[in-house]
């Protein structure tokens, strides 16, 4: 009951007490999806094995978590021992000093880290976070419904077939939609898969020389058919829609076609959650002009924030999260279906893993294909598919991430979208001094 009741007292005050105080005790802050949220039933495991220390969970959603973890470790806040980031914060966090280096012993297998995973969370080879599940990003479509409009998804289909597939599935008085998206404003939320997007139609971030380049003919093309694509054939308030929102639209049989994490495969595929789960079938994220950049490289992470007194606990406990005997844990009670993927090449490697997951070659394939250091048509001085990594994108991600969102609602128009976040850019890079 007390770990209990400090963990539903973390989340009424917002965490606005270091529950560390109580010695033994780990404050963990993450994301409310759904392998954190089993990461949490799963508890007692972890305490029964580990006797003297307590999880107190905060469990937040995307966006809010993003902003408390950030003042939290930007101000030495001290409120978490772990905390859930992603491969944007650990290398900058890291070349900071704000985090604890992680090295674990030889059973942990360091080694079996998909590359991609453990670079992108690394800095000068240390690392910095450890991916609890890692992911890119792929299409999830209803086959029963292509397959009844006559078509088929090819597995690298152009936007041109997205559209057209979109309009063939949509059948608005039974309220099914043919494509659903995100809209829900911010760099991790919108903006993840606008940029993916705007990637394949050649668009970009930043020119050479730092200054931004979000008013340029590539970005208008690739915004504007985002909101006609929603607004023709994507559910009403796509504008509040995040991952949550869509994939309980997508269990529900609401939407044709959804690109987004590849790790939504898991659960759209759970009969226990999906009423379509038999019908799903997936593919490569769509292109435009060129396929760099077209699905993102991500994934959540835990780390130790350097400020935590209670480091050597913290490392006990993601060790454990992160294991291979984590995810065998998992399997054991869920199913080798349902467990968290996108870290551990061993878990590919396994053949019952490959005869539950029917997504796991379009996963693995997606995850191999994503390149941060080459994801633009035009070369850039920045590395990262979905974001840059410097520190200022964090603003300007949400200030564009905002302009996307108004011009979704039809409040402006894409291309006054678009010249306010060219504007709010070229702001943050001058006030830091990139020009």
């Amino acid at each position: 009951m007390k770990t209990l009741y400090k963990s539903v007292l973390a989340a009424t005050l917002g965490a606005t007490t270091a529950f560390s105080a109580w010695a033994g005790d780990l404050t963990i802050a993450t994301v409310n999806n759904g392998h954190m949220i089993e990461m949490q039933k799963l508890t007692p495991e972890f305490e029964a094995a580990n006797p003297g220390i307590k999880l107190n969970w905060v469990t937040l959603e995307e966006g809010v978590l993003r902003q408390r973890v950030t003042t939290d470790i930007s101000t030495k806040g001290g409120q978490f021992d772990v905390m859930t980031i992603g491969m944007y914060e650990a290398p900058i966090w890291g070349k900071n000093g704000w985090l604890v280096p992680l090295e674990f012993g030889a059973e942990y297998d360091v080694d079996d880290i998909l590359p991609a995973m453990r670079g992108g969370l690394s800095y000068e080879g240390k690392l910095y976070a450890a991916p609890f599940y890692g992911e890119s990003s792929m299409i999830m479509y209803r086959k029963d419904l292509l397959d009844a409009a006559g078509m088929e998804m090819p597995d690298n289909p152009s936007w041109g077939h997205i559209a057209d597939a979109a309009a063939a599935m949509t059948d608005k008085d039974n309220g099914v939609y043919g494509i659903c998206l995100r809209g829900k404003p911010g760099w991790g939320d919108n903006m993840a898969f606008i940029t993916t997007m705007a990637n394949s139609f050649g668009a970009k971030w930043f020119n050479e020389d730092w200054t931004p380049d979000l008013d340029s003919p590539a970005w208008h093309h690739a915004v504007s058919y985002y909101v006609d694509l929603l607004s023709k054939y994507g559910p009403p308030g796509s504008e509040a829609n995040s991952f949550n929102e869509i994939l309980a639209l997508m269990n529900e049989g609401k939407c044709g076609m959804w690109i987004d994490a590849t790790i939504a495969a898991s659960f759209v595929t759970d009969p226990k959650q999906s009423k379509v789960a038999d019908k799903m079938a997936f593919a490569q994220s769509p292109v435009a002009v060129t396929n760099r950049g077209a699905n993102w490289l991500w994934a959540w992470s835990l780390a130790i924030p350097a400020g935590t007194k209670q480091s050597e606990d913290a490392k006990k406990f993601i060790e454990w999260a992160t294991s291979k005997s984590y995810i065998e844990l998992v399997a054991s009670k869920n199913g080798w279906g349902s467990v968290p993927t996108g870290t551990r090449q061993s878990t590919y490697d396994n053949p019952k893993f490959q005869e539950a997951a029917t997504f796991d070659e379009a996963e693995l394939k997606a995850i191999l294909s994503a390149d941060p250091s080459n994801s633009t048509q035009d070369k850039t001085p920045y590395v990262g598919v979905q974001f840059a990594a410097i520190p200022e994108f964090q603003a300007i991600g949400i200030a564009v991430g905002q302009q996307m969102t108004s011009a979704l609602a039809g409040k402006v128009s894409v291309k006054e979208a678009l010249e306010n976040a060219q504007k709010a850019a070229d702001r943050e890079m001058r006030k830091a001094g990139y020009y």
